[in-house]
């Protein structure tokens, strides 16, 4: 549907009657089956660090902007400098089988005017990598972006991470395009690629992941009967 301003300008459709932007995320627990996202704090430090060690050629730092740490000292040190504000606002993944934190995640850019915000900084530990509660971790987070009244969603990663950009899409969330020398890290620079996700879109990906996470969806060995990027496929408006 074709909107215009009063002159006759196209012009964006209006804002749903009603919609104020959402509140910002807070320090609060998000519950999962499998996992457990508790606001990051120092005293987590340790089991994550200890669980990054299992990663022994240091892949996982790679394409993050912080990273490598040689010490419990110097991963303590960040902790306590990335939770001093709310942007970013760091959670640590616990599985809630043994209570282990392995990994970690954001939001960051968080826009409560423009009904936008980013989930990054994600680094999941061998511990947490490729297993059905690294999956939940990102649908939780997701879920309570568009529940809080969220527009928008992103994901940005390195143009050369073709894991990221993968999973990006694995996740439901569409390809956008490339932003070239975006920024730099480490002394190199980075093309960023851009993927989202809109409200619109949130109750088909919500149906997606529940019917993915949904135990039936598993066999006995823990193989999945249906993929999820199968199921969100039909979700995306552009892949790349």
């Amino acid at each position: 549907m074709t909107h215009a301003s009063e002159p006759g300008d196209p012009v964006g459709a209006p804002l749903p009657a009603g919609w104020s932007p959402p509140p910002r995320p807070v320090r609060a627990v998000m519950e999962g089956r499998l996992v457990r996202l508790e606001p990051l704090v120092v005293a987590h430090a340790e089991a994550l660090h200890d669980a990054n060690g299992l990663d022994r050629e240091g892949r996982n730092w790679t394409y993050m902007a912080y990273g490598p740490f040689d010490s419990l000292a110097s991963y303590r040190d960040w902790v306590g400098e990335v939770t001093r504000d709310g942007d970013p606002m760091f959670y640590a993944v616990l599985r809630q089988e043994d209570g282990a934190a392995a990994g970690v995640a954001s939001y960051l850019r968080i826009a409560p005017e423009a009904g936008s915000i980013e989930v990054g900084n994600i680094n999941f530990s061998p511990l947490l990598q490729r297993s059905t509660g690294a999956t939940e971790a990102m649908y939780l987070m997701m879920k309570w972006a568009f529940i809080a009244g969220y527009r928008r969603y992103e994901w940005k990663c390195d143009a050369l991470n073709a894991p990221s950009r993968r999973a990006a899409m694995r996740l439901g969330l569409s390809f956008e395009g490339v932003f070239r020398q975006a920024t730099s890290y480490k002394g190199r620079n980075r093309d960023t690629a851009w993927y989202a996700a809109v409200d619109a879109e949130w109750p088909a990906l919500q149906a997606a992941f529940e019917r993915w996470l949904d135990p039936d969806n598993f066999d006995a060995e823990g193989r999945q009967k249906q993929s999820l990027s199968a199921l969100t496929r039909p979700i995306l408006v552009n892949v790349g």
